[in-house]
């Protein structure tokens, strides 16, 4: 991993790495106007550093939903993740344990939930709720039962979105036996024998594990088809209706209305993650970064996460200074472990951590109090 020299490193080297799956990752919808808009979203912000400040003893520990994490950001859900990386889940879940940050599980993943929370008691598991309340309470059972104790509802696909890239690039879930296929799988050798096949010989053909309280479809099929469950009628009496059923901590993701933040509140979540889904659902919607002021200012009391475009530690410190309590960080985390495993996640982590440290001793801050990085960030013109 010694060419990586950042985050963006990743994302080239998985683009060499991976067949058409890298499409899946990378792309967004339709014309990745809001994928693009979340980068850029950063670049209206500029740092005005103190100096001759002692930042020997910084620390880059963030607290959270009642614990104090090694660092102010975590692992966002990344779907299909042991397709694209060997036993991914379960990587992402141990390098989250080893550098004391949280992760948060897909409910579109290929390894079973029950075996993920084995190797790190502190994931959290993200639902992308089923159709009616008597499987979603099936579900949240299950989660519990495994003994998740923070779970995450996505609440920003109300249907399917349109992922064109997808369709260019013949990726299909689950994915269809094909020639074009078969060939897109010998011109990666390294991950057709180091991911595909290994999994395929030692745990059999990847399903759709935790969508639902039971198994679903084979991620390889050439008849059977995935049950993306209809969502278009939820409403938040559904997530109240969660919020009685789960004991736990909740947290809802897909907020970008201020609106939306009040009712979450309101229906008694305990967290807020902003986000537009990495730019996968609706594109043209608003940038997290840029929405972020609004939904603060509603003073629910809750903690406001943030995802969407961190891929530096200026990037995290700036959306710590506009008021967000911690960061997630999707697309290079799932990058790194696909071309490196567990090792070249261990790498990507450290470097963003790294990067954070030093961005903090160039700013003259010694921990990350909001009062302290907002005085020095302000708006470009």
């Amino acid at each position: 991993m010694s060419p990586i020299l950042c985050l963006d490193d990743f994302e080239e080297a998985a683009r060499a790495f991976l067949p058409p799956v890298f499409q899946y990752i990378a792309g967004a919808a339709e014309t990745n106007a809001s994928l693009a808009g979340n980068r850029s979203s950063f670049d209206r912000y500029r740092f005005v550093p103190r100096v001759l400040v002692d930042v020997t003893h910084r620390s880059t520990s963030a607290p959270l939903l009642g614990e104090t994490y090694a660092a102010p950001f975590g692992i966002a859900p990344l779907g299909l993740s042991a397709l694209f990386a060997y036993r991914g889940d379960i990587v992402m879940a141990q390098a989250a344990a080893q550098h004391d940050v949280p992760m948060i599980m897909s409910g579109s993943s290929l390894i079973r939930l029950e075996e993920v929370i084995t190797v790190n008691p502190r994931a959290w598991f993200q639902a992308y709720l089923p159709g009616d309340m008597g499987q979603i309470e099936a579900l949240l059972d299950r989660v519990a039962a495994a003994r998740f104790q923070t779970l995450v509802v996505t609440v920003d696909t109300p249907v399917a979105a349109n992922r064109e890239n997808n369709a260019r690039a013949g990726f299909t879930t689950p994915l269809r036996p094909t020639p074009r296929l078969a060939w897109q799988g010998v011109t990666r050798p390294q991950w057709l024998f180091g991911t595909f096949l290994k999994t395929i010989a030692r745990h059999g053909v990847p399903h759709f594990e935790n969508n639902y309280a039971t198994r679903g479809a084979p991620i390889l099929s050439k008849h059977v088809l995935r049950d993306f469950s209809d969502r278009g009628h939820l409403t938040w009496k559904h997530f109240c209706a969660i919020r009685r059923h789960w004991k736990g901590k909740l947290v809802i993701k897909g907020v970008l209305h201020a609106d939306d933040a009040r009712a979450a509140a309101d229906a008694g979540a305990d967290g807020i993650i902003v986000s537009n889904h990495g730019g996968r659902q609706l594109d043209g919607a608003a940038s997290p970064l840029d929405v972020l002021p609004s939904i603060l200012a509603v003073r629910t009391g809750l903690p406001v996460m943030l995802d969407g475009g961190v891929r530096r530690g200026t990037d995290a410190l700036k959306a710590l200074a506009l008021g967000a309590s911690f960061v997630f960080v999707g697309r290079p985390f799932g990058y790194a472990t696909a071309v490196g495993g567990l090792p070249g996640l261990n790498d990507a982590l450290g470097l963003l951590k790294e990067e954070i440290s030093r961005d903090m001793a160039m700013l003259g801050i010694r921990g990350l109090v909001i009062d302290a990085l907002r005085e020095r960030v302000i708006q470009a013109h």
